[in-house]
This record gives C-alpha cells, structure tokens and sequence, in this order.
C-alpha cells in the first residue's frame, strides 16, 4: 500500500513529494476508526509553522482532508460503525498520509459525511468550510443585515464564505481578481453578492464599498492577505491584487471586524489609532487552530457548502497535483478520487 509523503532536505529548498510503500496498519487502539479512503483533498504543508510547533520531520504526510468508510473501530468508538460514510481532517501530528487507500484516525477528527455529497466535494470542502465558518461564526459573529467583505471570492475559501454569509442574511461585497472569477461570481446561488473587479488596478477598493454602504464602511472583512508596503518595497511574490491595509482600515465601519490571513501583520500607532477611533477588532485567522486545541475537536458538523474544485484526479497524478498545490499555483481545489 503506497502512501505521498513530502520530504524537504534543507529549510528554504522547494518540497519535493515521493509515493513510499508503507508496512501493514498497526492494530486499531480504541478510539481508533480504520477508514477506506475514497478522495483526498491536497493543501499546501505549511513547513514554518511545523517547525515552529516542533513537528518538522524527513518525511512529511501529504493529504489530510479526507472522506471515506468506516471499515472498523475500536473498542471505545461510540460515534462510528462500520459501514457508515465519513470525512474529516487528519490533525498535524498525524503518521498517516491521506494519500492513501487505508488509514487510521481517531473518532475525534471524524463527521458522518451528509448522504447527498460526494466524496470529493466533502474532502474539498470541509478545510475551507470550516475555516470559513470559524471566520464569521466565531471570530465576528455575522448576522442578518450586516455586511461582509470577502477578497478574492471566487477562491475555495472565498466562495465558501459568501454562501455562509448570505445563509446568515449578511449582504455580501466581494472582489474578483479577473473576468472569469467575476463572471463564475455572478453565476453562484443564491445571486446577490455585489462583485468588484480588481483585475485592472483601476478600482478602489476601499472607495467602492464605501460607496456601496453608504459611507458606512463594511461591518466584516475577510481578507485573502494584504500587501503591507508600497508596491515599490512589496516582495515580488506578494499580489498586487491584493490591497493595502490601509484600505482594508479605512472600509472598516465603526466596530467593524478585520479578519485577516496574513501572519505577519504590522500596525504603525497610525494604523492603531484609527481602528481605536472606529472601535474596531483585528482577528488572526489560523486554518490549523480547531486541530491545535483538543478543546475544538469534532466540532464541524455540517459545515460542507458548494465549493470551488477542479475535476477529482486519479491517484497517479498525486505527485504532480501536489507540487502545484504545495507552489501555490493551484487556483482551485485539488482532490484526489481513489
């Protein structure tokens, strides 16, 4: 039974990704569930953040959004049988590759799978769902007649979040980074989402939502990253689609919620000052927080929403699929159908 695995020689070296043959599964312990994995989602390995939490290893596991069947459980798993369908989110210290016919997890990191979604809708959807749901469930409480700023709306995170906005009876902005993203945009259900094309450099963003609410400023903003200098100082790498924080400040409404992506935020006292003069909050939002905290364990039920994929890819092109992913190349979301 082959499993993907990354493998990363020396810090800066771009990850390369190898299919190893594993040994046979270790016996199922007790609140252990052996899961027959039908598709897998590929994501980005955040290498930093491994190392950061003491978790940096030769070879890392690739593939840890999954969904599958139950094929046995252990003596003290309560929420599952075998037999029943299933997805979930390996956690970070996991051994196991998703990447691969068969794997152990335990109870806590599994959901029964809603009958009517596929199997790679659930494993695309549940990570962006669920981050999606933390950002406006948790971190700013949305609600009925506020309105939210989703950046780069046609990403899988994206799209996520202005269905989950638009079911709580936010009304919804959001930006498009060309005509195709636009037009996918205005195509999703249910319509309503208002959609402003960056793609030329030539719009505000921060004037157009301005005008768009009144003067009043967006009451939620979810960022996809944020340029922190001028274009002259930015890193290469850095979008120039991405707009300033400055902008993000200054369409922000009196209590106003930033949630951001980017870990590396800096607020001069200027910046400080006038989200203190709005009442304003800056969350950091951190895709592996529900998995760092036993606290939030099994807590994502129901949170799969129609999402941004490309068509499922065959196991033998999981090598290649995940050098794109793992680039940042891959505008949509990729899954591996077993």
């Amino acid at each position: 039974m082959k499993a993907l695995y990354g493998q990363q020689n020396s810090p800066g070296e771009e990850m390369t990704f190898v299919f190893q043959e594993r040994e046979n599964l270790p016996p199922t312990r007790d609140h252990d569930v052996k899961v027959q994995v039908r598709a897998c989602a590929l994501s980005w390995v955040d290498t930093k953040l491994l190392t950061e939490i003491k978790l940096k290893k030769e070879l890392v596991p690739v593939g840890r959004e999954i969904s599958g069947v139950v094929l046995e459980v252990g003596s003290k798993v309560t929420f599952f049988q075998p037999d029943d369908e299933v997805v979930g989110i390996l956690p970070l210290d996991s051994e196991e590759s998703g990447v691969c016919e068969v794997v152990l997890v335990h109870e806590h990191y599994l959901v029964h799978k809603p009958e009517k979604v596929c199997w790679a809708e659930a494993a695309g959807t549940v990570r962006d769902g669920l981050r999606a749901y933390t950002a406006l469930h948790y971190l700013s409480q949305v609600s009925p007649g506020r309105s939210v700023l989703v950046l780069d709306g046609a990403s899988p995170f994206g799209t996520i979040a202005i269905q989950l906005a638009q079911h709580r009876g936010a009304k919804v902005i959001s930006t498009a980074h060309s005509l195709e993203d636009k037009q996918y945009l205005e195509r999703l259900r249910p319509a309503g989402a208002r959609v402003i094309d960056v793609s030329h450099g030539k719009i505000d963003v921060a004037e157009s939502c301005l005008e768009e609410t009144g003067g009043l400023g967006v009451d939620i903003a979810l960022d996809a990253g944020v340029r922190l200098y001028g274009a002259e100082d930015e890193p290469a790498s850095k979008s120039q689609l991405l707009p300033h924080k400055h902008d993000i400040i200054t369409l922000l409404g009196v209590g106003g919620h930033w949630i951001t992506s980017e870990r590396n935020l800096q607020l001069d006292p200027p910046d400080s000052h006038s989200l203190f003069l709005k009442g304003a909050t800056v969350s950091f939002l951190n895709d592996e927080i529900w998995n760092l905290s036993n606290v939030q364990q099994g807590k994502y039920l129901d949170i799969l929403w129609w999402p941004q994929l490309d068509e499922p890819i065959p196991l033998y092109e999981a090598k290649v699929s995940m050098e794109i992913v793992q680039k940042n190349q891959a505008r949509k979301r990729q899954v591996i159908q077993f």
